[in-house]
């Protein structure tokens, strides 16, 4: 898996997966979003639309760093999953926890709101 992280505005931060999210590359996923939580507020739009798999492993990192977020003042959403994504997405319920949106400009925009 390959993470890219452009910012979008001053205090939006997309996070670009690329590739397998899994047990053998979570701990990257990990570290970058370590970086991105220590800003003052953590504002993150994961962009979702090169990852071409993700298991329990990589969807509890983000679970797991939604708390420190979350107490920050900030918010982490989803954009741009494919069909498989979108379905695990759904199936594990996550869509009660983050807001999830078609496009990346979508999620952008919602955080002007």
């Amino acid at each position: 898996m390959q993470a890219r992280v452009t910012d979008h505005r001053s205090d939006v931060a997309v996070l670009q997966l690329c590739g397998e999210l899994d047990a053998d590359t979570a701990s990257q996923l990990h570290a970058t979003l370590a970086d991105l939580m220590e800003r003052p507020v953590p504002r993150i739009v994961v962009d979702l639309t090169e990852l071409k798999f993700c298991d329990s492993v990589g969807l509890s990192a983000f679970i797991t760093s939604k708390q420190v977020i979350a107490a920050r003042g900030g918010w982490l959403s989803f954009a741009g999953a494919n069909p498989f994504l979108a379905q695990l997405m759904e199936t594990v319920g996550l869509g009660r926890y983050f807001a999830i949106f078609p496009e990346v400009d979508d999620a952008i925009a919602a955080a002007q709101l």
